[in-house]
């Protein structure tokens, strides 16, 4: 009931960010009325590979271990641009938030009977990418056993932004488990930038939607932030359930004659 009830008021909260005349026809699909512009990069992917339905994911916020070194995530419009103090001291809005979310889709991961689990190093300014504390290294063992590796971020604001789509991992053929978040938050080409570091190690990064506008003005209300957070969660879980293949039925019980 409570699993329910989380998304049907993710499903009104989607609602409610549509204008009155736009909510009579359907998003286009280059925007999304919850987390904004979707990307509209060249396809060149298409994921065919099935994925057990036993299959471990792994969730990991991104730029975890990256504050205070290179990449630490955007700051957010509201910052960057307009001022606003930080959510949290110390580090980029940006993770505050992947953390948040990430957070949320594990724990309603899980209510759904999902293998799903979550890593955050703790330590936030790793220098070197491939030290084993951080979500590449964790990443890239966990993929290597047959495990799914997702890292969650949210997108720079203003044209160094692309909008929300997943980036794939560059070591295998893309999976049903790709293309299920892909076709819920958009794609993004297989060698974006010439293949970032955590798909060259086997890591799935979805970018949630650019920190601007009314997603960023949503986050950032006390009386919404919850609300638009497990929004978002709701919808990657569901995308995750699509994408792995159905469990064996249990056999029927037969009486012996």
């Amino acid at each position: 009931m409570r699993q329910r009830s989380r998304a049907l008021l993710a499903l009104l909260f989607s609602a409610a960010l549509v204008a009155p005349a736009a909510a009579q026809a359907p998003a286009p699909s280059s925007w999304d009325p919850l987390t904004g512009p979707r990307s509209r990069l060249a396809r060149d992917w298409v994921g065919t590979q099935p994925v057990p339905h036993d299959t471990e994911i792994l969730v990991m916020p991104g730029h975890a271990d990256s504050q205070g070194v290179a990449g630490p995530g955007t700051s957010g419009e509201a910052v960057g641009r307009r001022g606003a103090r930080p959510m949290q001291p110390g580090i980029s809005d940006e993770l505050h938030w992947n953390l948040l979310t990430a957070q949320a889709i594990v724990r309603l991961g899980q209510e759904r009977g999902l293998r799903i689990r979550y890593y955050d190093p703790e330590v936030r300014n790793i220098a070197h990418g491939d030290d084993p504390r951080t979500t590449w290294s964790v990443g890239r063992m966990h993929a290597a056993a047959g495990g799914y590796a997702l890292e969650i971020h949210y997108d720079a604001y203003g044209p160094d932004g692309v909008g929300s789509g997943l980036i794939v991992p560059l070591n295998r053929e893309p999976s049903r488990l790709d293309e299920s978040l892909a076709q819920e938050f958009g794609n993004y080409p297989r060698n974006f930038r010439g293949g970032l570091g955590g798909p060259r190690r086997g890591v799935a990064i979805l970018e949630i939607g650019k920190l601007e506008g009314q997603l960023e003005r949503s986050l950032r209300d006390p009386a919404r932030s919850a609300l638009v957070v497990n929004a978002i969660a709701v919808r990657v879980v569901q995308a995750l359930v699509r994408g792995l293949e159905p469990p064996p039925a249990a056999p029927v019980a037969t009486l012996a004659p």
